[in-house]
């Protein structure tokens, strides 16, 4: 995963999950049909880590890190501004909530 994260971020450090999108935001993805959105990276290793720290199962973990990058993958950025850190996390909070609803 560090290696992944400095290839393509130049951040030389270990990252929880990483997205690799195909559209630059959510705009240029075409709703007519399915499509690839990109490709998500979860650090297992981490999962299992922040799960024990935040009181999640690892599959809950898992799941939260999946949907962080599934987010990334339609154009959140959390990185870009505090602003959009705030709506980031407000999406994030909706889709878990759904999904747990479903479980």
């Amino acid at each position: 995963m560090r290696e992944l994260n400095e290839r393509y971020r130049r951040t030389a450090k270990t990252t929880d999950v990483l997205s690799f999108p195909v559209y630059d935001n959510l705009k240029e993805i075409p709703g007519d049909r399915e499509i690839l959105l990109g490709d998500i990276v979860v650090n297992l290793h981490a999962a299992k880590r922040q799960g024990a720290t935040y009181g999640n199962t690892f599959a809950e973990e898992v799941r939260r890190l999946l949907v962080h990058g599934f987010l990334h993958l339609i154009g959140f950025d959390h990185e870009r501004s505090a602003y959009q850190k705030v709506k980031m996390n407000r999406k994030e909070r909706d889709l878990q909530d759904a999904l747990e609803a479903m479980d």
